[in-house]
Parts: structure tokens; sequence; C-alpha cells
């Protein structure tokens, strides 16, 4: 990674600039309106980007030598994020200037001396171990601190406790949010698996064949683990169970697209019947009415909420209480899988959305 930067610049004079890299979250970066030298600016419409980042990731975890701590955790986090890769050179009297573009753009630097800092210069990770400066903050902008802000008030209403260091979340600038057409196809893909594990539970089990028949555009969405429990005559109880849980998430995708009024508390399992009319409904009609989806703010408000939550019901798990404010884990670990899946967390299909807290 060091030796890459290096040969950057190696073709330009740049004997009184600093050689940095500036990875920005925001989908928009602000004007480079201080004394630079620009070699190379990327966004994700470059195929090259991607991999850059996944060697990056790669770099910034090996470097820990198999310590995860957190402020490492917290970079390989940002960099997920990325919309944006700038490598430039600026002049040293300069910096102050190129300190405040980076706070704008929500950027991280990689320096020619391996170490990632934040927007302030101060070192997050340092070129060998783990001390960094302990001022030094990953950023988010600021609509991402306002927000946690926000779902920490109303958690703390509800008595739900939860750690204040949580980070904040992806937020609008940085947000690449599926396509309405998209989620409507997921919705209706996770319907036809649902009521054909609800089917199975019964006594009148409902053939794949019969809800091809019925659902077709909801065949088109299906994931491959999808199509190969449709596939099977007999599932185990496992899978019928998992794939009983995401009326859950079909309601975050209906409640998205606007097809539900409210995600209510996560203290107890969805209303089946309400779903299944709206998924009836839609997959009758199929895609003829464009959907249209809700705010990203009111998206993100949910991710932000529901996120601080399943911690919270995690923690209870994993410690043998009780959860707090009679939370469901279940309900939760549907509704987050399906809020990440919406914002792209990691830039993962369907079935390989993590849900990590």
């Amino acid at each position: 990674m060091l030796n890459r930067i290096k040969q950057f610049f190696a073709a330009k004079d740049i004997s009184h600039h600093i050689l940095l890299n500036a990875y920005c979250t925001v989908a928009d970066a602000p004007k480079l309106d201080f004394a630079h030298v620009l070699n190379a600016r990327r966004d994700l419409s470059d195929p090259e980007l991607q991999p850059h980042l996944n060697g990056f990731m790669n770099f910034v975890a090996d470097a820990g030598q198999g310590n995860m701590t957190r402020v490492r955790y917290h970079v390989i986090r940002h960099l997920q994020r990325v919309r944006q890769h700038v490598s430039l050179a600026v002049e040293e009297g300069a910096m102050d200037g190129f300190s405040e573009w980076a706070k704008a753009a929500n950027a991280i630097v990689f320096m020619a001396d391996g170490s990632v800092r934040d927007p302030q210069g101060r070192i997050l990770l340092p070129a060998a171990g783990d001390d960094g400066d302990p001022q030094a903050v990953v950023p988010y902008p600021p609509q991402a601190w306002q927000r946690k802000a926000r779902s920490d008030e109303l958690l703390a209403a509800r008595r739900v406790t939860v750690p204040a260091d949580l980070p904040p979340l992806v937020s609008e600038p940085e947000l690449r949010l599926r396509a309405p057409e998209d989620v409507l196809r997921r919705m209706l893909a996770l319907f036809v698996v649902a009521i054909r594990a609800e089917s199975l539970s019964g006594e009148t089990p409902i053939a794949a064949a019969d809800l091809q028949q019925r659902f077709p555009p909801a065949f088109a969405g299906l994931s491959d683990a999808e199509r190969a429990f449709l596939a099977q005559e007999a599932p185990t109880q496992q899978e019928i169970t998992q794939y009983l849980w995401r009326y859950e998430a079909i309601l975050v995708l209906q409640w998205a697209l606007g097809l539900q009024d409210a995600l209510p508390f996560a203290d107890a399992i969805c209303d089946v019947s309400s779903i299944s009319r709206t998924a009836i409904e839609r997959g009758t009609e199929g895609l003829r009415k464009q959907p249209a989806m809700r705010s990203a703010t009111e998206i993100l408000d949910a991710l932000d909420l529901h996120y601080r939550q399943h911690w919270a019901t995690r923690q209870a798990l994993l410690k043998k209480y009780a959860a707090p404010a009679s939370l469901n884990d279940g309900v939760l670990q549907e509704r987050h899988h399906a809020l990440n899946w919406l914002v792209r967390f990691e830039d993962r299909d369907w079935d390989d959305v993590d849900t990590p807290t």
C-alpha cells in the first residue's frame, strides 16, 4: 500500500508537498479549494475502486496482527462506506484548508508514513502497533450524530440502555438506497418463501409450482438460498422456522415502500394477516404500479434505532437476562437484516447481509 502511494507521485515535483490519500464517504465531496496537486479522483463507477478498497481493508486488518481494536474495526467500517477516493499532494502551508475539506468530505486520510488519520490529522492507526492519538475520531457526518442522539433519547425513555460509544451509522450524504422496484421484488420473493414455510408447518403444504403460477414476479427476484429452499419437498424444521421469520423482514420492506403505516415497537411479532393481504395485492398487480420509497431520513432513523435495540437483545442473550422493554431478538434480527439490505450495508446481496452490533 505504502509503495503504491509513493509511485502515484513519482513523476511530479512535490518536494514541498505532503502526500495524501483521502477516503470520503459522502457522495458529493466539496471542491478542492486549497493549494494542491491532484493525482487522481475516482468514485464507485470506477471498477478499480472497490478492489482497491478491499485491499486497503485487508491492509488495515493485517496490520493489527489479529488484534481487532475498536478503532481498527471502525476504520474498516468507514472504508466500507467510501464513495470517493482522492489522491493528491498538498502544500505544507495549505494543510488547514485540506483539513476543512476532509471534514466536509467525511474522509479519513492515509499518509505516506503509513499512518491512517482523521480529518484533523490526528493518528487513528499508526504504521505499526495500535496506539494512535486517543483524541483521534473516525469521522461521521453531522446527521449521523444527530440521529444517534435521537435514538438514544427514545431508548432511554423506554429504559433500554445502550453504550454511549456505540457508533453512528450511515447517513444521508453517504446513502445508496435500493431502488423501489428492487425493494418490491425482494418483498414479493420473501413472501413466497414465507408462505411456503407457513404451509409446511401446517397440514396443507402449498407446492412451489403453485406459488410460481400465482406470483410470477416474486420468482424473478428469488435469491439462491430461497430457490434452494423452494426446491425441497421436505425442508428441515430449522429451515422452515428460518423462512417463517421472514414475515418480519417483509414488514420492513412494505413499510419502506409506504405499504404499511408504521414499524411497531419490536416487542411482539408482526401482524401476518395484514402483511399477507398487502403482499397478495402487490403480487396480483405485479409491477404495474410504480412503487415509491419513504424518505431516506425515515429509513435511516429506523435503521439506527433497530441497530441499537438489536445490540441490547444480543447482550441479553449473551449474558442470559431478560431483554429490556420485552424486545424480541428474532424480530430485531429480521428487521435489522432488511434495513441493512435497504442501505446496501457492505454492498452485499440478500443471502449474505450481515447484522453486526
